[in-house]
């Protein structure tokens, strides 16, 4: 009969990596007859494992907490606590959960094994075995701890990989919001407010107003398809290009279709298919009047003091797809009193827990009802409103809002 060796089970390394050492597996034993316990410890100790024994169930407790070895072999008739009710204590508790457990038991009638497994027990080992049940059966309770192990590192490694990337896109986030306009008087007469909530997963939502002059003033809310730290970065790229002495340089002009244009030549299609889409507006206090170009975006929305409300917004591609595509401009009239919001589409584009989206028309409908209340609670409760119909607060995409008030 061939001699058992340490080679013959799994705690370690086979001859042939003779400088490769892995530390032994650990099999903890929970048996209060001593020669039970003490036969199984050396059968286990020659098939190369490393053995910890305990002589009762409270005392086997305490050392799986304490060793957190790879497989607990328990006898099932033990005083104070036997061997279905040590498994249950196991699986209660979330430290020891996953744990492997061969119950050993001179009890092999079916019902009875079925109150082992019910209670927690992973598999069974006879009293009786042989030497060779007893190896194939620690052999598969091996494997399947090591199967377990290995999940459970692999779960904590994603859950390691998920938080370095939160941290990343809140960082990201902190950068877009940096690059955002500051609240209050951006023209005499002319106030703006805004409110920006990125998505989890980082998008590429940006605007901003650019100075022409003390009565001519540039406005713009982009969007960069995708999502993630790639689309942000492309994003503030293009805010680059939207600055008034870069538009000056390439455009030499604040029109907003001429501007847009210029736009489309300069950022064509990336090579994974990513676009960029814009409204572009211009205020001008001398004319009064309100100018706008948009390039596959659903536009911005202009409501009227006497509570009217226009939709600015012209069908055509998103930047990128054909260089000699053209942008027209669109000029309205504005008066004292008049709001308007540059606005992204994660602001309607999002379902209720039906699945209904919120849409263009109940966004409409919210800025309504909310009439000439202070600017900031329009922008605040337009939000608010878009939270309850979601019913949660996280947005599926960027959310940015930007509301302008001309006074004069």
């Amino acid at each position: 009969m061939k001699r058992e060796t340490p080679e013959s089970g799994t705690g370690y390394a086979s001859r042939t990596t003779p400088h490769a050492f892995v530390a032994p597996q650990t099999v903890l034993v929970v048996d209060d007859e001593p020669t039970a316990r003490i036969a199984l410890t050396a059968r286990l100790k020659r098939l190369g494992y490393r053995v910890i024994e305990a002589v009762d169930g409270k005392a086997g407790l305490d050392a799986l907490r304490r060793e957190q070895p790879d497989l607990t072999i328990v006898d099932w008739m033990m005083p104070e606590m036997d061997g279905p009710s040590f498994c249950e204590c196991v699986r209660q508790d979330p430290e020891l959960l996953t744990s492997q457990i061969l119950m050993m038991t001179g009890h092999d009638q079916p019902e009875q094994i079925a109150e082992g497994l019910a209670r927690g027990a992973d598999d069974f080992l006879s009293k009786a075995a042989s030497k060779y049940e007893i190896t194939a059966r620690v052999q598969t309770g091996m494997r399947a701890a090591t199967l377990i192990r290995r999940l459970r590192d692999a779960t904590e490694e994603i859950r390691q990989k998920q938080e370095a990337l939160e941290q990343e896109l809140q960082s990201a986030a902190r950068y877009v919001e940096s690059l955002l306009p500051q609240p209050g008087i951006i023209l005499p007469g002319v106030r703006m407010v805004h409110a920006y909530r990125p998505s989890l997963a980082l998008g590429g939502d940006l605007f901003n107003i650019v100075p022409w002059s003390d009565d001519f003033l540039g406005l713009y809310l982009l969007d960069a398809s995708g999502h993630g730290v790639s689309p942000a970065l492309r994003s503030s790229s293009f805010s680059t290009f939207l600055r008034r002495d870069s538009l000056l340089r390439h455009v030499g002009s604040n029109d907003p279709g001429a501007i847009l244009t210029e736009a489309n030549k300069q950022f064509p299609l990336t090579e994974t298919g990513h676009y960029f889409t814009i409204v572009f507006a211009s205020l001008d206090l001398r004319c009064h009047t309100l100018s706008y170009a948009t390039a596959g975006h659903g536009g911005a929305l202009l409501h009227r003091r006497s509570g009217e409300v226009c939709w600015m917004a012209q069908p055509n591609l998103p930047l990128g797809f054909d260089s000699s595509t053209s942008y027209v401009t669109a000029t309205l009239p504005i008066g004292p009193g008049d709001r308007l919001y540059l606005l992204s589409d994660g602001l309607y584009e999002f379902p209720a827990a039906s699945g209904e989206l919120w849409g263009q028309g109940r966004l409409e409908t919210t800025i309504q009802a909310l009439g000439q209340q202070p600017l900031e609670t329009v922008i605040t409760e337009t939000i608010a409103e878009a939270v309850r119909w979601q019913g949660h607060e996280q947005f599926p995409d960027d959310v940015a809002l930007m509301g302008v008030e001309v006074a004069i």
